[in-house]
């Protein structure tokens, strides 16, 4: 399982193990599994896409400009707002 982190200035507003994470980054989508290379990148206003684990639709949480990074503990992303 992938460990998710969502971060706005406020408040930190999800914290989980998910499947899957697609991300809207300003290159272009990434969707980030567990053991993902280590890879920082900014990202664009758009839907992140999560999934648990044996969901086939994803939950999608709408994100407004940021930092996504993926190291070894998982992936965080630094979002200026969220819904």
């Amino acid at each position: 399982m992938l460990h998710f982190e969502l971060v706005t200035p406020e408040r930190l507003v999800r914290s989980e193990e998910v499947h899957m994470v697609v991300v809207p980054g300003s290159e272009g989508d990434f969707g980030v599994l567990e053991g993902h290379a280590p890879v920082m990148s900014t990202i664009r206003d758009g839907n992140i896409e999560l999934y648990k684990a044996g969901a086939t639709t994803p939950e999608l949480i709408r994100v407004e400009g940021g930092f996504a990074e993926v190291n070894e503990r998982g992936l965080t992303v630094l979002a200026e707002r969220a819904e």
